[in-house]
């Protein structure tokens, strides 16, 4: 226990990509910062500091599996090593991270006795859904992401209490964010001394961009016809690496000849606060798969204005002329046209300060610790 008494938390999460890991590296910062946390696992990335800095159960080194039946294999797998592992752990209160359909272990993590909280990171049927009718025909591809919604849902059911990003987040995912079990102001965070503004707004220049995977789901094909339709003195920069890079290559080779399009490669995430700092405007056609994307917090920190489309947790850090503004629509002349008119008619500098005000009083280190701390006491009652 820690010295106010708060329980200590075991976190389990589904096998971790980069992303996932950065986004788990963060909350285990944050328990760790008011009780004892351990991580249980698997394929977690070989470099990730977690190893390093925290507690850590690996269950396997193997990921989720390119097929189906493969997927499915490792999932119920994982779900029973996860049930002997918990049954060997001390701590009060399991924290499902992520994990929101593993019911196996959410049941069995009940039955002895532990508080147990689930947190979803996204839209995880939709997600799975969108990915299967790529490979499977559409009816097998809806089944089997409602079967997993179905587990989900029976997890969140079982549950002591769902923690969701935002209000509208919780909503997304049909829970109602007054309900006594659903705490919908989770605990995300920006690291505000990393993320600042370190240039100031009114010495920026007319440069917009995207930050992220150049992948189809990001919306990189549209975004590339927008950036051939700007002005000329507004630069559209790519920020990031992916599968539709060489295709952007090729695509806007004249653009990117006259300086007018800009591929920076892949980042480091130690140089991403000099490249936000960059932008009058970063913009993130988001999916609705997504619960809060950690760029965006992360752009408004440094007091980049963020356009972004308004699904899921989106709308409540985007707040529409206020942070940032919503894309009306994705079609590539309309988005075109309403990025000229914010870049033209906006009280930008305004919309910058207002947030990084955000961020500072909701988004910090230390109010993303008071939430979890309020979380893990109220829950145990």
């Amino acid at each position: 226990m820690a010295g106010d008494s708060l329980p200590d938390v075991c976190v389990v999460t589904h096998p971790l990509a980069a992303a996932g890991e950065n986004a788990t590296r963060s909350l285990l910062d944050i328990l760790a910062a008011i009780t004892g946390v351990a991580l249980v696992t698997a394929d977690l990335p070989a470099d990730s500091e977690i190893r390093e800095r925290r507690e850590l159960v690996e269950l396997t080194r193997k990921g989720a599996g390119d097929s189906v039946p493969v997927a499915a294999a490792r999932f119920l797998l994982n779900q029973l090593r996860m049930c002997r592992v918990l049954a060997d752990r001390d701590e009060e209160v399991v924290l499902f991270y992520g994990a929101t359909s593993y019911l196996l272990p959410i049941l069995a993590a009940k039955l002895l006795g532990k508080t147990v909280l689930v947190e979803p990171r996204g839209d995880v049927p939709l997600t799975l859904r969108l990915h299967w009718e790529q490979r499977l025909p559409d009816p097998v591809a809806r089944a089997l992401a409602g079967l997993v919604g179905a587990l989900e849902r029976a997890g969140f059911a079982v549950a002591d209490g769902v923690v969701t990003y935002t209000p509208e987040m919780a909503r997304q995912l049909d829970l109602h964010p007054e309900a006594p079990d659903v705490y919908p102001t989770g605990a995300r965070y920006v690291r505000t001394d990393e993320f600042t503004v370190e240039r100031p707004y009114a010495d920026r220049d007319r440069v917009v961009g995207f930050l992220g995977r150049l992948d189809e789901e990001k919306g990189i094909r549209e975004l590339a016809a927008v950036a051939a339709s700007l002005p000329d003195d507004v630069t559209f920069r790519f920020i990031g690496d992916g599968g539709l890079r060489e295709w952007l290559e090729t695509e806007l080779a004249e653009e990117i000849a006259a300086g007018r399009v800009e591929l920076t490669g892949w980042v480091d995430h130690d140089d991403v606060p000099a490249q936000l700092n960059d932008l009058a405007l970063l913009v993130m056609p988001s999916q609705p798969t997504e619960g809060l994307p950690t760029t965006i917090l992360e752009a408004l920190a440094c007091g980049t204005p963020v356009l972004a489309s308004p699904v899921s947790g989106v709308p409540d850090v985007v707040r529409d002329g206020e942070t940032g503004f919503h894309i009306r629509s994705r079609a590539p002349d309309r988005l075109s046209e309403q990025l000229r008119r914010i870049l033209d008619d906006e009280d930008l500098a305004s919309t910058s300060a207002t947030g990084r005000e955000l961020v500072e009083t909701e988004y910090s280190f230390d109010a993303a610790r008071d939430r979890y701390r309020a979380i893990l006491r109220d829950s145990r009652r």
